[in-house]
């Protein structure tokens, strides 16, 4: 089975064949996903899709891009009486992100951090947003404590060193389709050195598509190349890597109680 630990399936992207979509996932085998709200107008249309697929489960946060347009205290309230709803399984996607322009550096930090305090709050794992931070998003994390709920390290683009300090924090780390790329040097050797009982992966859908899809609309079902790159890196194979990943993320979002043991043979 497939785990899509992060993807955005309410996406308008998906608006004339979501049906279809979803049916290739399942088909594909995927067999559990969750889709993320990071905003006023995504959260309620993630919950809604958890509530219709028995197979979808949702995290809610604010994204670090739209940090300026939160009512910080309203908005982290109606975030917390989510969490109390049966499929939402972390808060997400939460960060920082330095590329687009549009929100204030340090009103990113304070977003960034009351997400964290919330997530210990409400003991939900957080899943994070990271472009062209790492810096900062390491010193937070270990500033708010974050260790103590974990989560997830969302399409990893960092260095070794950079996952490293994240692993010491209680996170997994994920990987979507740019480590099939065949340029991509640096993510390739970072999962290589991941520890297999904390590795994820995922699909961003509908951004972020694997090759040899490259360039369209990424979907749920294309994690099947993501994972299929990861038995090429680790040696292993791929049904392998997918019971690996599967069961990570079971464990990663608190839907399994099971103690975690891999055979890495």
């Amino acid at each position: 089975m497939l785990f899509d630990t992060h993807a955005h399936l309410d996406s308008p992207k998906f608006d004339n064949d979501r049906e279809e979509m979803i049916t290739r996932a399942k088909e594909a085998g995927v067999g559990a996903l969750v889709n993320i709200g990071f905003n006023r107008e995504t959260i309620p249309t993630t919950i809604a899709l958890a509530e219709r697929y028995d197979f979808i489960y949702a995290a809610v946060g604010w994204h670090p891009t739209d940090a300026v347009d939160m009512r910080l205290e309203e908005d982290l309230a109606w975030i917390a009486s989510l969490c109390a709803h049966p499929k939402v399984v972390a808060i997400g996607e939460i960060g920082l992100d330095y590329y687009w322009d549009t929100s204030p550096k340090d009103v990113q930090h304070t977003v960034f951090r009351e997400q964290i305090r919330l997530a210990k709050r409400v003991n939900k794992p957080i899943v994070i947003h990271n472009r062209d931070a790492h810096e900062d998003i390491v010193r937070i994390l270990r500033e708010e404590g974050a260790a103590e709920v974990g989560g997830i390290m969302h399409c990893f683009s960092g260095s070794w060193e950079t996952a490293k300090q994240c692993l010491d924090m209680n996170f997994y780390i994920s990987f979507g389709g740019p480590v099939t790329f065949k340029n991509a040097r640096v993510p390739k050797e970072v999962l290589s050195r991941i520890p297999l009982d904390r590795l994820l992966i995922e699909t961003d859908a509908p951004y972020l598509t694997p090759h040899p899809f490259r360039g369209k609309r990424n979907e749920s079902s294309y994690v099947r190349f993501v994972a299929d790159a990861a038995a090429e890196i680790t040696g292993l194979s791929r049904k392998k890597i997918e019971e690996i990943t599967s069961r990570n993320a079971y464990a990663c979002f608190r839907l399994e109680e099971k103690p975690l043991t891999i055979d890495e043979k």
